[in-house]
């Protein structure tokens, strides 16, 4: 593994890429979750993809992790989607692939209709950011939530997650699961987002990441959902905007969380099969 640097829109992004030991099977960018970093989930797929083959390529977003860019914990939908084709660009691959997991399957999405050196998107557990903050995790929140987020002060930060377990418990399962993912030893890293700022709703309000699917076009797209994920209407609702060559793959008994680490190598292997027979 090796780390490296490379510019979107002017931010240094910091990454870690893996090479295979024989010729490549093309290349993949791999994005993380959005609260995450390169060293937690997107960084084990991305090792074990290379392990299969593949050139890989895990980095943080921009004004996240070791990246660059002020306030930190912003999250920009156009930014992170900007650091994918930065990504793309840095790996200067003919044969170049994402893998987005949760939010980066959104982000990962709304690149690969607006990119079209992507020849093939495969996405982990996707969320559409804005989706989640507009509706909830399992689609039935009120819109009046983020209407209240909007009317906030823009200054300052909001917390990510309860403070301890028990509230963690008492938000729901997948409240629980996140909570447990990013706080305890379970995934926890130093570096990823506990907070994001405020003046990130209002760009999270007005992105959709499921506009440019129609630009995908006949290019091969690959969703992969837990059976038990809650937030699997967002996969079945971006399918169903697809009108190219598509493939679903249901994790039975998986969670949303549980494919960022419980299921990784059986997900790999779908994936690495995926990207095997279309780049």
């Amino acid at each position: 593994m090796d780390n490296v640097t490379f510019l979107s829109n002017g931010l240094e992004i910091a990454g870690h890429l893996h090479r295979p030991l024989g010729a490549p099977r093309g290349a993949i960018v791999v994005g993380h979750p959005g609260t995450a970093v390169k060293e937690q989930t997107a960084g084990e797929y991305a090792r074990r993809l290379a392990e299969q083959g593949f050139v890989t390529l895990a980095f943080d977003a921009a004004y996240q992790g070791e990246s660059a860019g002020l306030p930190r914990g912003l999250e920009d939908p156009a930014q992170r989607v900007e650091d994918i084709r930065a990504a793309v660009t840095f790996l200067g691959e003919e044969r170049v692939g994402v893998l987005g997991i949760c939010a980066s399957g959104g982000y990962g999405l709304a690149a690969t209709g607006s990119d079209p050196r992507i020849k093939a998107f495969a996405a982990v557990s996707l969320a559409d950011i804005s989706r989640q903050f507009r509706f909830g995790a399992d689609g039935t929140q009120d819109p009046a939530v983020l209407q209240g987020l909007l009317a906030h002060d823009l200054d300052g930060s909001f917390p990510l997650f309860p403070a301890d377990e028990e509230q963690a418990r008492a938000g729901g399962p997948h409240v629980f699961e996140g909570w447990e993912y990013y706080r305890t030893p379970r995934g926890e890293h130093p570096r990823s987002a506990q907070t994001l700022t405020w003046n990130s709703v209002g760009r999270i309000a007005a992105f959709d990441a499921f506009r440019t699917a129609g630009l995908v076009a006949d290019r091969p797209v690959l969703f992969v959902a837990g059976r038990e994920a809650v937030t699997s209407w967002m996969s079945v609702e971006a399918f169903q905007n697809l009108n190219g060559p598509k493939e679903f793959h249901w994790v039975e008994g998986a969670t949303h969380v549980d494919l960022y680490d419980r299921y990784v190598p059986q997900v790999t292997d779908r994936v690495a099969e995926f990207f095997a027979a279309n780049l």
